[in-house]
């Protein structure tokens, strides 16, 4: 089925953010937990959450339970699928990138955090 202008559009909508840009490039280095997101980028753990449902509705991320923690990963889409492209070409981007460099130095220093007890 091809893309729809529709379909494009919430791709574009998901990556003009920079903070979801940010989570993209740390996805790209490993999957990662909420709580090692909210290391890596230091911004509160609700902000965290909602730019990844804003990526995995845009079928850009997805999530597994592990454990009892979910793990978010970026999307193994179809070769030559918009989501593929996108990703692929957002690879390239940001290399030096200062904010990046640093948001990849703490994911590799994050550890995974307890969740609270209820």
């Amino acid at each position: 089925m091809k893309p729809t202008t529709c379909d494009i559009s919430a791709l574009l909508s998901a990556v003009s953010d920079e903070n979801r840009l940010r989570i993209i490039k740390c996805l790209e280095v490993r999957p990662a937990c909420v709580c090692e997101l909210v290391q890596a980028l230091a911004l509160p753990q609700p902000r965290i959450s909602r730019h990844l449902k804003w990526l995995r509705d845009a079928g850009l991320v997805t999530d597994a339970r592990e454990a009892q923690w979910v793990e978010y990963s970026l999307v193994q889409a179809p070769e030559g699928s918009p989501e593929a492209q996108l990703l692929e070409l957002l690879a390239g981007w940001l290399r030096d990138d200062p904010t990046v460099a640093a948001d990849t130095r703490r994911l590799h220093a994050a550890t995974r955090v307890q969740p609270a007890a209820e």
